[in-house]
């Protein structure tokens, strides 16, 4: 406890505001909030996420996942989730530590251990034990902020150990499954990543499934056990979502938004889009902007 309440206080002593921090180490992000939030989607990227201080939900399709500083959530693919905060206020609020995870720091880990990967059915999301190594590496990590010119030197290993550590967990076969070669799990992420790619334009499923070495079948397939969506619903995701993100950061129109995501029609624009966050654009974005931070954290 003593290590979640310094941690608290190091995120806090970074962060005033309510919302997202990018930092000096692209990598790592720091979320403040002092309110509980309403649900809202988000794609997730491959990330650890250590909770400092209140407690938040994520959702995808039915099955939720609530974490706080008692357990962290590793999300091993980005995955299209609707996250929201649930334990936060003033004089106690959420503070949380994402961390993004390096593909290719972790194969190089993976190569100096010799280890053999062996099949899992492990979830690629999902939260475990809080471990109070990790939690020490993430907040020495974060305090490097403190001293800006320590950051090039020490981040780099500071980062490898935590990933390290992420590797000898529980959640290890899974972490190896998602960065070897021809493994499901590697192809579904390379196909995401195609997709995240050119999410504006028209998408060739043939295509995408050549990037992720697969037949469109098997992609079909496999995407949906682990995304819980097909790859047009999930490019479907990543374009409203950046509609709304030019609406409510840019100041741009819905017409604007939709036809820069790659809508054609903008009664098909703002139907899916009432569809997916509960209103339509224009209203949708009033109330968002009487919400502190909500640009910072799309």
């Amino acid at each position: 406890m003593e290590k979640i309440a310094e941690f608290a206080q190091v995120i806090a002593r970074q962060v005033r505001g309510s919302g997202i921090c990018s930092t000096a180490m692209p990598r790592v992000s720091l979320i403040r909030a002092d309110r509980p939030s309403t649900p809202t989607p988000a794609v997730y990227e491959a990330s650890l996420c250590l909770i400092a201080q209140g407690s938040k939900r994520v959702s995808i399709g039915e099955h939720s996942l609530i974490y706080d500083a008692s357990r962290y959530l590793l999300v091993s693919v980005d995955l299209p989730l609707v996250g929201h905060v649930l334990e936060a206020s003033p004089d106690r609020p959420y503070l949380c530590c994402k961390i993004d995870l390096d593909p290719a720091l972790l194969t190089e880990l993976m190569m100096a251990e010799g280890v053999t990967v062996a099949r899992t059915d492990l979830p690629v999301l999902g939260t475990y034990p809080g471990d109070p190594d990790l939690i020490d590496a993430a907040c020495r990590l974060v305090r490097l902020l403190d001293r800006p010119e320590t950051i090039d030197a020490l981040a780099p290993l500071i980062e490898r150990e935590i990933l390290y550590r992420l590797l000898t967990g529980p959640h290890g076969p899974m972490l190896r499954h998602v960065a070897t070669a021809g493994s499901h799990l590697n192809q579904v992420s390379r196909a995401i990543a195609a997709i995240r790619r050119r999410f504006d334009g028209q998408i060739r499923i043939e295509e995408v499934a050549a990037e992720a070495g697969m037949s469109p079948s098997s992609l079909h397939a496999h995407f949906k056990a682990i995304t819980r969506m097909t790859p047009l619903e999930y490019q479907k995701q990543l374009r409203l979502q950046e509609a709304r993100r030019l609406m409510l950061a840019d100041g741009a129109t819905a017409g604007t938004a939709g036809f820069a995501v790659g809508y054609e029609s903008p009664s098909q624009f703002s139907r899916e889009y009432r569809r997916l966050f509960g209103a339509p654009p224009r209203q949708d974005i009033e109330r968002l902007q009487t919400v502190p931070g909500a640009a910072m954290a799309l």
